[in-house]
């Protein structure tokens, strides 16, 4: 691995690339740390010191911290995330976007054209209602959050969210074109793994006054190793269907004849359901944590994580953008329809359709194996964890998002190496990318 790292020097292009993504991630950062105009943000510090452990904690997380001081980041990415799930469910049903998403780059350039629209709009609902919201907050001391409430208020404090916004989302765009990995999910990479170090700091802040046991300490330890060694082993894992390639003869020579296989990953997703049904929860939620109404406190109460209706809705999302992102990405027929066209087949299997229903009952399959680990790993630690007092909010989703990024961007810069000849991390195997 040492001398993969060391690889990366001789490649100026991946050198580039990667100096962009921290760059571009570092300005991200910064953001985090610019407050909205009128807030008392010590106010609203005390306010979710009291909400810790609840979705607003959650959400926080994924903001990367900006949500507990109302930066000018303090939506994060998932207003887009949102509306990227809308216009990827509206492709399904309208004949108008599948017709675009058919039709190659320029396609895909107008579908995120009207996802950008959707983000911008979701941000001002989203701007507006949390604005509202904090004109009826009140800190532990009575004091209220905000400092002038009115419509002067109301209207700033939706365009900076809404500018944030969409500024964070062009640093996405920027990351994944001109930088290295998936942008959009960096940055939630970045937001989560920035709040490592606060945590750490307040577990051993409980320790030294006894209010946290070394042994619940050690016994949190070994449970976080023990959920990225899963996560690690299952996204590496593959179901390898085999493919025969019939000799052929072109002029005077002589193509296929050979075996190999096609690889189907247990969990073909990745990290998009979890984050997908997160951003469903979140969105009525975060309206129902700042907008004082007895519809509101039930929905609050209804989407406390730890509850079980909370749990039993996000497996239920969980699973259900499992199937429907494999669906998205994946078409057996396409891949049965090209394995023919060059001679190729399943042995025992017929080519064309009887190969294409072959494969999708074998990625059916799959895809519940998959869905059932990702609900276990969201869910489980989720579960033991809001028994006992811990001093930031762990999750198996925080720790799916990290090593799952993690495993993409460096089967990214693997790619890279190996492209250019060079060795990559692994010399016995290699690190698996998404589809």
């Amino acid at each position: 691995m040492l001398g993969g790292f060391k690889n990366i020097t001789k490649i100026p292009e991946l050198q580039k690339r990667i100096l962009i993504s921290f760059l571009l991630l570092a300005v991200y950062r910064i953001g985090v740390h610019v407050p909205t105009p009128g807030i008392d943000t010590q106010a609203l510090s005390a306010f979710f010191d009291q909400a810790r452990g609840s979705l607003l904690g959650l959400f926080d997380m994924f903001a990367g911290g900006a949500l507990s001081t109302l930066s000018v980041f303090a939506l994060g990415i998932m207003p887009y995330i949102s509306a990227s799930i809308i216009l990827q469910l509206l492709t399904v049903v309208v004949p108008h976007l599948e017709k675009l998403s058919k039709e190659g780059d320029s396609g895909r350039r107008k579908i995120t054209q009207y996802t950008r629209y959707g983000t911008v709009l979701l941000s001002i609902v989203q701007g507006f209602g949390i604005s509202i919201g904090l004109e009826n907050m009140a800190g532990p001391s009575g004091l209220s959050v905000v400092l002038i409430p009115g419509w002067e208020f109301r209207l700033m404090t939706v365009i900076t969210l809404t500018a944030g916004t969409s500024f964070i989302m062009w640093l996405g765009e920027q990351i994944t074109e001109r930088g290295i990995g998936n942008g959009i999910s960096l940055i939630i990479f970045a937001g989560i793994v920035a709040r490592g170090p606060a945590g750490v700091f307040n577990t051993f802040r409980l320790l030294s006054t006894g209010e946290m046991g070394i042994f619940f300490a050690v016994i949190l330890i070994l449970m976080m190793i023990a959920v990225v060694g899963i996560i690690v082993f299952v996204e590496s894992g593959q179901r390898r269907i085999p493919v025969q390639y019939a000799k052929r003869i072109i002029g005077r020579k002589m193509y296929g004849g050979q075996t190999t296989h096609l690889p189907l990953k247990v969990n073909t997703a990745g990290v998009i359901p979890p984050i997908f049904a997160s951003s469903i929860i979140m969105f009525p939620a975060t309206i129902a944590n700042f907008v004082t109404h007895p519809w509101m406190e039930m929905v609050k109460g209804l989407l406390m994580p730890g509850s079980i209706f909370y749990e039993l809705l996000y497996v239920a999302f969980i699973v259900f953008f499992c199937y429907f992102y494999t669906a998205v990405t994946f078409n057996p027929v396409d891949v049965a329809d090209n394995m023919k066209k060059n001679g190729g087949y399943v042995p025992g299997i017929r080519p064309g359709k009887r190969t294409s229903e072959y494969i999708d009952r074998v990625l059916t399959r799959l895809t519940f194996s998959g869905a059932i680990y990702v609900s276990a790993v969201c869910v489980l630690p989720s579960l033991l964890m809001t028994k006992f007092n811990v001093p930031f909010y762990f999750g198996g989703t925080a720790l799916l998002i990290v090593v799952g990024v993690a495993l993409d961007t460096a089967g990214q810069i693997e790619t890279h190496l190996l492209t250019r000849q060079y060795e990559g991390f692994m010399k016995k195997g290699r690190v698996a990318r998404r589809r």
